[in-house]
């Protein structure tokens, strides 16, 4: 989509302006509890939209905090979002994210700003070929980040390389993907440490990820703080924070319960806007 039409999309997109108020006080909460709980470091907050209509998310980005950091889960979902909404938002892919997926990605998306879920150098090498290519149609002014996702829980569902694979991957990802910037470690722990998780406990999940962070920037001769650790969403990034993540993940908190995938909608219309 062109500039000209994507400036009509975000013109003819109406916003609620009860439910923008609705969203803008929930991220001054999710703000509020960040801030007590980091001890006043500089922590990223990236809404989680997936599922949520673009209506949402142009509220958000329109009005205070005027929030620039979103979420999704879905490549599909992410590239029709991007094409209608404003290129001030910076685009986070924090969903497991098949190969075929990275290149197209990389390529389509210009204000994709990090993908989240890197856990194999084919996949790197994919986000590095989209990126490459982009770089020939139009001037890059930063590289895209990723990050290592890390399996902490050793659950077999989920994604992320085991820990000690992860010096290998980053290192593939600094030597083989100029495209690319290796920004930091990922996780997304076990619910039931989760759950669990109490200002007095640590969370095991979280404590192997930073143990993983100090193994990789020791082995690859660079400093703690180029990779940012990021872990933590609405259930638990509380506990994370207090735990040294960089960046939370937080979604139902701030947009509500998501509805079955099958009847998400990229768009509100206007006949459902008015209801």
């Amino acid at each position: 989509m062109s500039e000209e039409n994507q400036a009509n999309g975000e013109e003819t997109m109406r916003v609620d302006p009860q439910r923008a108020q609705v969203l803008a006080e929930n991220v001054g909460g999710v703000l509020q509890k960040i801030s007590g709980a980091s001890g006043g470091r500089k922590v990223r907050l990236i809404a989680v939209s997936k599922l949520k209509p673009a209506n949402d998310i142009l509220a958000l980005h329109r009005e205070p905090p005027q929030h620039v950091h979103f979420g999704e889960n879905y490549a599909q979902e992410l590239t029709e979002k991007a094409a209608m909404l404003p290129r001030t938002i910076k685009w986070h892919i924090i969903g497991a994210l098949q190969t075929n997926k990275c290149k197209p990605l990389a390529e389509q998306v210009p204000n994709l700003w990090c993908v989240s879920s890197v856990d194999t150098a084919k996949k790197s090498d994919a986000l590095e070929k989209g990126r490459a290519a982009l770089a020939e149609k139009q001037e890059l002014s930063e590289k895209l980040r990723v990050l290592a996702q890390i399996n902490t829980s050793g659950e077999a569902e989920k994604s992320g390389v085991e820990p000690k694979d992860a010096t290998e991957l980053c290192k593939h990802i600094m030597e083989k993907c100029p495209h690319l910037q290796l920004a930091g470690l990922m996780t997304i722990g076990a619910i039931a440490r989760s759950k669990a998780s109490t200002p007095e406990t640590e969370n095991e999940d979280f404590v192997t990820l930073r143990t993983v962070r100090d193994q990789v920037v020791k082995n690859l001769g660079i400093e703690a703080n180029d990779l940012e650790l990021s872990m933590g969403m609405s259930s638990d990034f509380e506990a994370a924070l207090r735990q040294g993540s960089d960046e939370v993940r937080v979604g139902t908190t701030i947009f509500g319960e998501r509805p079955q995938r099958k009847d998400a909608k990229i768009k509100m219309d206007t006949t459902e806007e008015k209801k």
